[in-house]
């Protein structure tokens, strides 16, 4: 039976997991920002219970990366028989990976489609692979545009720039959301994945659901817009909107905020234009539906909200692992893992990346769920 319920999300502010110490995450691409107490770091260690040893391996989502950088090093301090190594090859990617029997379990910006999860019961053998939302935030759109520090855009705006029809930033379409902005007559260098990603479905999804009469292009996490520029993971885009003024690109909000990016405000049709924030997104995914079935907790997202506040471009990442049939030699050791980064002290750890920790109700069923692996 499909679960349509409203999930309401707290707004309160969390307070903010900070760590040191040597990072054994297996990672590339983006600025490390972590840092402050040890002994916020050995608190949070305390807490977690470490079961199996050996190598966990796990790979996908490039826009959980900073969330993993935190979690591994907290995990790692407590559970030194542990080696974990996740990589963020990209959701695609490590989807497959998944179903390829390589890894323990994958990171996805977007819920499994049929054929996936019809896959996966071959290397989940007495069951199948399930969604777990783990971590939520904003798809920032970055730019770097010299002399333009306070950049408004709506969806078909950038549907248009995404799909190269506004190629200069003085195009009227801009200068009509940004009357008093000095626009330049610069190209406008668009990036996107070139690398199969939930950003860039939960990306596309927008602009599809939210400017359907200049995105017609189907939601995907291959890019299918014409023209721009490809780039690999999100570090690629940022690092690119970085080096090239007249660039533009969409990224984690923790990305942009790492990499000093100055980022759009949204004209969403609410009194005024949305920036992209942790507590805005979090005002989005209030408007989220758990639409699973069973053990499964995939999310249906409203990219066309215009309440107040809320900035609609968001994703989801999910954590993908087997219900069943998970392979007994790294068990233990991702149930552990799994249950920390689902507690309380692994979603607290998120707010200063610019994540948004899962709301109470979810990320109960969450904690459950883990439980329940087999």
């Amino acid at each position: 039976m499909k679960l349509q319920r409203t999930i309401r999300l707290r707004t309160a502010a969390v307070g903010a997991l900070v760590v040191s110490g040597a990072l054994v995450l297996s990672a590339c691409g983006s600025d490390d920002n972590s840092g402050g107490s040890g002994s916020e770091t050995s608190k949070a260690a305390s807490n977690i219970k470490c079961d199996g040893e050996g190598k966990l391996l796990a790979s996908g989502s490039s826009a959980q990366k900073n969330a993993m950088d935190v979690w591994t090093q907290t995990y790692q301090s407590a559970c030194s028989g542990t080696q974990l190594n996740y990589k963020p090859t990209g959701s695609g990617a490590g989807i497959q990976e998944f179903l390829q029997g390589k890894t323990a379990f994958a990171g996805s910006d977007s819920a499994l489609k049929p054929d996936e999860v019809a896959k996966s019961k071959k290397v989940c053998k007495s069951g199948q692979a399930i969604d777990l939302p783990m971590v939520g935030g904003p798809v920032a759109v970055a730019y770097k545009l010299d002399g333009v520090d306070d950049l408004v855009l709506d969806a078909d705006t950038l549907a248009k720039i995404f799909d190269s029809k506004i190629t200069k930033w003085n195009d009227p379409a801009i200068k009509k959301l940004n009357p008093d902005a000095d626009l330049p007559g610069t190209k406008i260098q668009a990036f996107h994945r070139s690398d199969e990603s939930g950003t860039t479905d939960n990306f596309t999804k927008y602009l599809n659901t939210a400017a359907p009469s200049f995105w017609k292009h189907e939601p995907a996490k291959a890019w299918a817009g014409k023209g721009g520029q490809g780039a690999d993971g999100s570090s690629g885009i940022a690092t690119n909107v970085k080096q090239n003024d007249g660039a533009i690109g969409y990224v984690e909000l923790s990305y942009a905020t790492g990499n000093d990016l100055s980022t759009v405000k949204l004209d969403t049709g609410a009194k005024e234009p949305v920036e992209a924030t942790t507590d805005n997104a979090s005002k989005a995914i209030a408007d989220a539906k758990v639409v699973g079935q069973g053990k499964d907790l995939s999310l249906e997202l409203n990219y066309k909200t215009k309440a107040e506040d809320a900035y609609p471009i968001v994703l989801v990442t999910y954590e993908i692992v087997c219900d069943k049939g998970n392979k007994k030699e790294s068990l233990d050791a991702t149930k552990s893992f799994l249950k920390y980064t689902a507690s309380e002290d692994g979603q607290k750890s998120l707010a200063e990346k610019g994540y948004a920790p899962i709301p109470d109700e979810i990320i109960t069923k969450v904690r459950s769920t883990v439980d329940s692996l087999k």
